[in-house]
Order: structure tokens, then sequence, then C-alpha cells
């Protein structure tokens, strides 16, 4: 499928007032969205009010909720700085927000055919100076769980090796496409294990995204240093079974599988 091709197939989104919010989302989903919303105040609120809702990572619970009336299943996650003036700057940004990038550059990942969650839709909410608040809607992606989690232990069903496989693949794909993830850490990486098929290794929080890098070689080597030093972070915290040796050899590896500089429209990097 060519990028063009997959472009035509992502609905278009529009959007709706609801008292002081704007909502974002597709034709097919906005009125169920504007109608939770209007009830429920913010689309955060409805997702953390629903029945066992499943609180998933981020600086404050993101959560996993179907939408009314056979919609899709949800991660709906509020969106907060980071950093030293987090305490300062909280759940405030200016407008646009970042979102609008982030779900731009989810649609060119898909059109690339690189693996990443599906930025279905936010919510920008009126707050005081002309700022505003954020809440961002993903496409819920069953049987997955970070890079993180899988060095230390904590997803059994995934393993180690198999997880770091499809990691460099991964980072041969985002390479090929000469694409550059600035904070690409254990973190950002979601591995998705669907019964019956290999592991597959998805890269999150993609606004911060950098297209057009000068080369592979060059995105590789950005992407593969910022990971490393993950590794090598999350080694010294949490004691996961990966020796300095190992991540070494990881790097090694993926450096290795630097694709050349001609693009292919096939997804690089794939097992054939």
């Amino acid at each position: 499928m060519t990028r063009d091709m997959t472009r035509t197939l992502l609905p278009t989104i529009e959007s709706a007032r609801v008292e002081a919010a704007t909502v974002y989302a597709p034709a097919v989903l906005l009125p169920r969205v504007a109608d939770l919303v209007q009830t429920h105040g913010s689309l955060y609120d409805w997702a953390s009010s629903e029945p066992q809702p499943r609180a998933l990572r981020g600086r404050a619970p993101v959560y996993v909720a179907a939408l009314p009336n056979g919609g899709p299943t949800v991660v709906v996650r509020h969106a907060w700085h980071g950093g030293l003036l987090a305490p300062l700057t909280q759940d405030l940004f200016r407008r646009p927000t970042r979102a609008p990038l982030e779900l731009a550059r989810s649609r060119e990942l898909q059109a690339m055919a690189i693996p990443t969650t599906e930025v279905l839709g936010y919510v920008l909410y009126d707050a005081v100076f002309g700022l505003a608040r954020v809440d961002v809607m993903t496409r819920y992606v069953p049987d997955t769980a970070d890079l993180g989690m899988v060095l230390a232990g904590l997803a059994p069903a995934i393993e180690c090796d198999a997880a770091l496989g499809a990691t460099l693949d991964l980072l041969t794909n985002l390479a090929a496409h000469r694409v550059v993830h600035p904070d690409l850490n254990v973190k950002n990486i979601l591995l998705h294990t669907p019964e019956g098929a290999p592991a597959r290794a998805m890269v999150i929080d993609v606004d911060v995204v950098q297209l057009h890098a000068a080369s592979p070689a060059q995105a590789m080597e950005r992407n593969v240093a910022r990971l490393s030093r993950s590794l090598h972070k999350w080694k010294r915290q949490f004691g996961c079974d990966l020796s300095d040796t190992s991540i070494t050899a990881f790097a090694a590896a993926a450096l290795a599988r630097t694709p050349d500089a001609t693009p292919t429209h096939r997804s690089a990097g794939m097992r054939p």
C-alpha cells in the first residue's frame, strides 16, 4: 500500500464546539465524543468513570474505555507538562497545543508503514489567558507492554529476545524513512504480541518525532544513541537482566542494519 493510498483511507478530522470545549474527531465518532464531553465535563472524566477502567502508563493515570454505541475501545490521557517547570505550567498549554501535531505525526508514520498507535482525536478545553487543557484519544491496542516492562520482567508473555528483535526491526524501519525520535526510550516503544504472530514494536509519544533526517545513517545513529542511554538508565534504576555488554551488542546490531540511502516503498526492517 502506498503512502497516498494510506492517506485516503484515514478519515477526515472534523470539529464541534461543546460549551467551553472543542472536540476534534472523525465524523463517525464526533457526535459520540461531543455527547460524552457534554455529559461528563471532559473526555478524561468520562473514561475514568467507566466501570472497571484500566489505568496505563503516563504522568497521570491513562484510561481505557469503549466509546458508546459500538464505538472502538480507546485510550484517553490528559496532557501534562514534564520537566523542571511542570509544577508551574501543570496542564496548561499554548494553543493549539501539541495534539494536532501528534495527530499529524501519527498519520504520517502510518502512511510510511511504521507501527504506531492511531490517534483518533482530541479535545481542547478553554483555560485562563487564552491557554488550553487537552485530552488525547488513541485507539487501544490489546496485548501490549512497553519495552521497559519487558526488560524488568513485568510482561511474562513477551520474551526479552523477541522484544529486542522487534525493536531492531523498528529501528531499521525508522532509519529507512529518515525518522528520528528525540526521546526514544524504553517507555516509548510498545511491544504488541497478537496471538499466533511474532512480537511487533510500535513507536509512541510521536508528537516530538522529526522527519527528513539527512540520511538513514544519521537517523539510525541518533535513535540508537538515545535508546542506548535509556537502556543503561533503566538497568541502573531497575536492575533488569541486561548487561552493559548486551546493550553495546544491541546497539552494534542496530547500526549494522542501517539501510541504504535509497528509500523503498516496502517497509524496511520487516522480516520476510
